[in-house]
């Protein structure tokens, strides 16, 4: 699988999933950096057919006005320790993509994992 990873997620995140045996970028890795709009964000994962992961919650907003992104990981833990984090993910990533399958937003939080669209 494609992501990309958002500015309010650690970088750790996409070298986990690089580890994993995936395809990742982070909005450090862009030109603009974590600068980066979140406009261009989704126009990046459209163009290279990633899956945004944010904590944003605009993102969600723009999928409900305009179904872009086409495919997202929202992450609703509020704050959390990057030992968490990764390990919030590697207990349920393959859940998650399971559910993009069929679905495009997803919400990974601290009890559920949560298919909206």
């Amino acid at each position: 699988m494609k992501f990309l990873v958002d500015a309010q997620l650690p970088y750790v995140l996409k070298e986990w999933l690089l580890s994993k045996g995936h395809d990742a970028i982070h909005t450090r890795d862009l030109p603009n950096k974590n600068k980066t709009r979140d406009y261009q964000v989704i126009d990046w994962a459209e163009r290279e057919l990633r899956i945004v992961v944010s904590k944003d919650s605009d993102f969600l907003k723009h999928y409900i006005l305009f179904q872009r992104p086409s495919k997202l990981i929202l992450i609703t833990t509020g704050n959390i320790i990057n030992k968490d984090l990764i390990s919030l993910f590697e207990n349920n990533l393959h859940s998650v993509l399971e559910k993009l399958e069929s679905k495009n937003v997803v919400e990974l939080n601290n009890r559920s994992i949560i298919d909206h669209f």
